[in-house]
């Protein structure tokens, strides 16, 4: 077992009075819904009463702690405040539903492949649009004053976070006013129970659910986003997008998604030591085998899902990246990859790319033991057919110049 933070070990005693909800999490959740539409002046109770279901399943983690459930419970009701944000600016501006979203880039993988510096690397693009970590919280039209204040809002609450806990921004480190994964918009996915604990009647509950809405409505909210201003391409990231692509392909037919790809065996303990820090900030102490675990079966489920889809989907529309030839020089790999998505590589990439690519000074590496979480034969087996379209296509890693 691995304990929690002393900050965090504070912050659960403060709260030990105040965030009982999650005895009767549907009253909690009924009060806090009346609330949220009392201020909005609208209401969309088919999606709160879905959104009810993962504070069900958050009732049910093991060890949930105080400050757990008050994390979490914040930020179901910041789903449903963003989710009335949304409908209201339909309702006012019907013409917001015509909005084009052309050509749309989803850039996915697994996790600790790089995709971050992939998203990055396409929404620095003046053609190119990624959506920021505070408009996937708020999203609405433009509104400069409004969004300076919550970006100040948002950092202050970072900052907490950094808080409760420590080590969690060398792991995935997350920017206010910079692009961040699209599952920030989502309110549903397996994301809720593999970063927080076992949720049974959530998981189950998910296992019914049409993930298209999820898409449906993330198209909405890039409408939103667009509306007013000047049409870019999107550029979008999530691992999780790699087992919808067939899904993303519905809603957005003319899609590109760029693969990430490294040896599952050199990432999959990154993932599960990130994992594990995210357990932390809602358990009073975690289970590092049983994090495990449940990394692999989900990561598996991942890429089988996207060998399959990739299958019936056109060629010409999965860029395949391999992690080492992305780290041995990205200055010939990313123009590569503008090249093969159809976007036009400047002088202007050119000068920014070192920028973009280098780490801030001081970022120390992220250390973690595989062995704390798994069996690295296990890994292997449980991958091997992925591994094999990997060294068929020379997508295996070599030795990467770079850790990225």
């Amino acid at each position: 077992m691995s304990r929690t933070p002393r900050t965090t070990r504070v912050l659960n005693a403060v709260l030990a009075l105040s965030a009982r909800g999650y005895r009767d999490p549907a009253r909690s959740w009924a009060k806090a819904v009346a609330q949220v539409e009392k201020k909005a002046g609208i209401q969309d109770r088919p999606f709160a009463d879905d959104l009810g279901r993962i504070l069900e399943g958050a009732a049910e983690i093991p060890r949930l702690s105080p400050l757990g459930w008050f994390l979490i419970f914040n930020e179901v009701q910041g789903k449903y405040t963003n989710r009335l944000r949304v409908n209201r600016a339909l309702s006012e501006h019907p013409q917001i539903a015509d909005e084009p979203i052309t050509a749309p880039v989803f850039v996915c993988g697994l996790p600790r492949t790089a995709t971050t510096l992939a998203h990055r690397v396409l929404a620095e693009s003046p053609d190119h649009r990624g959506p920021r970590t505070w408009e996937l919280q708020h999203t609405a039209l433009h509104d400069p004053r409004t969004a300076r204040k919550v970006i100040r809002q948002l950092e202050q609450a970072l900052s907490l976070i950094e808080l409760v806990a420590p080590g969690l921004q060398e792991k995935h480190p997350t920017y206010i006013d910079r692009p961040e994964e699209s599952v920030l918009f989502f309110a549903h996915g397996p994301h809720w129970p593999l970063q927080r604990g076992p949720m049974p009647s959530y998981s189950a509950w998910l296992a019914g659910y049409e993930v298209r809405a999820e898409y449906e409505y993330l198209k909405l909210g890039l409408q939103v986003l667009q509306h007013g201003r000047e049409h870019k391409r999107w550029v979008l990231k999530y691992p999780g997008h790699l087992g919808d692509m067939g899904t993303i392909k519905q809603v957005f037919p003319d899609a590109t998604f760029v693969w990430t790809h490294r040896d599952p065996v050199t990432v999959i303990g990154s993932f599960a030591s990130l994992l594990e820090t995210l357990h932390m900030m809602v358990q009073h102490e975690v289970d590092p085998e049983a994090i495990g675990r449940a990394a692999l079966d989900h990561l598996v489920t991942q890429v089988e899902r996207g060998l399959e889809m990739r299958m019936s989907l056109p060629p010409s529309s999965i860029v395949d990246v391999p992690y080492h030839k992305l780290s041995a020089d990205p200055f010939v790999e990313v123009p590569r990859l503008y090249s093969a998505i159809g976007a036009t590589w400047t002088t202007r990439d050119q000068e920014r790319l070192a920028e973009v690519v280098a780490k801030p000074k001081g970022t120390p590496s992220h250390r973690y033991d595989l062995s704390r979480y798994m069996d690295r034969a296990e890994v292997e087996a449980r991958f091997a057919s992925y591994n094999r379209m990997l060294d068929n296509l020379d997508l295996r890693d070599a030795t990467p110049a770079v850790e990225l």
